[in-house]
C-alpha cells in the first residue's frame, strides 16, 4: 500500500488584499477621472480667487497657468508656487493638453482663444461677458457648434441658490404673470491700486478691449437676466453718462436701458458710479414682486411685507463653474441656464443693440442683421 504524504496548506485570509487590491483601483480611476484644466491669462480680476481655489476642485487634475506679464506670473507663484507656468498659451496648451481651459483674459480675446482650442476639442470658460461684440459672440458659437465643445460663460449668480429659486417661482406663477424686470448692477468702478487691479482696470476701461465700459461691464447682468425670464426682447433703448471723466476718459461709467416685449418691460441700470455694491433683481407680475439682493430671496404679495423665501439647496456640482464643467463634459450633457451658449449669444446682442442705441440715441429693433464674418 502506497503511502500517501499531504502536505497541509496554510490558510491565508485574501479579505486584506483585497481591500488593498479595491482602494488602488478605486484611487487609480479616480486619478484617470480628474478632468485637467489649465489658465489661459490672468488679466481678468475674478482669476485671482478661482487661481486660490482651483487645487480644492474634486474631480480637477490643475495643469497651471499661461500667462506673459512677468508681475501677474510672480503674483501668481506666491498663490500657487508648485504650478506649471507658460508666457506663450499656444505652447502651454500644447504640452499640457487640459480638457478644460478657464480664459481670465480682455473680451476681445475671447474669439481668438475658441480658434485656437476649439479645433484641438478643448471645452472654455470665460468670465462675463462671452464676448465683447455681437460679431465675436456669433462666431464663438459658430466654432463651438463645428467643434462640439461647450463654451461657458461664468456669471457669480449663476451659482446662488436664491437665484434659481426665484426663477423657478417666477416659471411657476407664484406671482401671477411676470411683466416688469428691475435690475440694479455696480459698484463704485475699478481702481488701479495694484500691478494686478492696473492690468484688470486698464483693459476694462478700454472701448476695444472691454467693448464698452460699465455698460459691457455691468449690463451683462441684466441682459442675461432678461433672456432668462422673458427672452429676446423687441427693442433697446439705451442713454449712457460720463460722470466721472477725469476716471474713466475713454467709456461710459453709468448706462440705463430699456428692453420693450409685446406684454412685458425690463428697465435696468449698470454703474461704476454706486457707493457700494449692488446686484439687484426685482420680478413684477401682477400679484405680487420677487427681490433678489445677491444670494438672498424676498417674495411680497401686493401690498402685504416682504418675506424672506428659503431657496433649494444647489446640487454640489451646480454650485461652482469647474464643478459644472466638468459635470457636463463627463456626463455630455449640454450647458443650462444662464452660462448656456445660446443665452449669453443673445445677452451680447441686446449689449451691442444698447451700444447702437446710446451712440444714434434712438431705439434699436431685435434682432440685429446677422453680423458680417470675414
Amino acid at each position: 500500500m502506497a503511502l500517501v504524504l499531504r502536505h497541509r496548506v496554510p490558510s491565508i485570509d485574501l479579505r486584506p488584499v483585497a481591500a488593498v487590491a479595491c482602494m488602488a483601483l478605486l484611487l487609480s480611476e479616480s486619478v484617470a477621472a480628474a478632468t485637467k484644466v489649465g489658465f489661459i491669462g490672468l488679466r481678468h480680476g475674478h482669476a485671482w480667487r478661482q487661481l486660490s481655489e482651483i487645487s480644492d476642485i474634486d474631480g480637477a487634475d490643475f495643469v497651471g497657468v499661461a500667462e506673459s506679464i512677468p508681475g501677474l506670473v510672480e503674483a501668481a507663484k506666491k498663490i500657487q508656487p508648485d504650478a506649471r507656468y507658460a508666457a506663450d498659451y499656444r505652447a502651454f496648451v500644447n504640452e499640457t493638453r487640459p480638457e478644460i481651459v478657464w480664459a481670465f483674459v480682455e473680451n476681445n480675446r475671447h474669439l481668438e482663444i475658441v480658434e485656437f482650442l476649439a479645433p484641438l476639442g478643448i471645452h472654455v470658460i470665460f468670465e462675463k461677458p462671452l464676448a465683447g461684440s455681437y460679431a465675436d459672440a456669433v462666431g464663438i458659437r459658430e466654432l463651438a457648434t463645428r467643434h462640439g465643445i461647450n463654451v461657458m460663460t461664468n456669471y457669480q449668480m449663476a451659482w446662488w441658490a436664491a437665484n434659481h429659486q426665484l426663477r423657478r417661482m417666477a416659471s411657476d406663477g407664484s406671482i401671477g404673470k411676470v411683466w416688469r424686470l428691475h435690475g440694479v448692477v455696480g459698484n463704485s468702478g475699478p481702481a488701479p491700486r495694484d500691478l494686478r487691479r492696473k492690468v484688470f482696470f486698464d483693459w476694462l476701461t478700454d472701448p476695444d478691449a472691454n467693448g464698452a465700459g460699465a455698460l459691457v461691464d455691468f449690463g451683462i447682468y441684466s441682459a442675461t437676466w432678461a433672456i432668462w425670464h422673458l427672452g429676446l426682447p423687441q427693442q433697446v433703448y439705451a442713454t449712457v453718462s460720463h460722470l466721472q471723466p477725469d476716471r474713466f476718459p475713454k467709456v461710459e461709467d453709468n448706462a440705463v436701458f430699456v428692453l420693450t416685449y409685446p406684454e412685458a418691460v425690463g428697465i435696468f441700470e449698470a454703474s461704476w458710479d454706486l457707493p457700494r455694491g449692488f446686484q439687484h433683481l426685482e420680478v413684477f407680475g401682477h400679484e405680487g414682486s420677487l427681490s433678489l439682493a445677491r444670494d438672498s430671496l424676498t417674495i411680497q404679495a401686493r401690498r402685504g411685507a416682504a418675506t424672506p423665501v428659503e431657496s433649494a439647496a444647489l446640487a454640489p456640482s451646480d454650485q461652482h463653474p469647474v464643478r459644472y464643467m466638468i459635470d457636463r463634459v463627463t456626463s455630455r450633457q449640454p450647458l443650462e441656464h444662464i452660462v448656456a451658449l445660446d443665452l449669453n449669444v443673445d445677452a451680447v446682442q441686446i449689449l451691442e443693440a444698447a451700444k447702437i442705441s446710446a451712440s444714434e440715441q434712438r431705439p434699436v429693433q431685435l434682432p440685429l442683421p446677422a453680423p458680417a464674418r470675414d
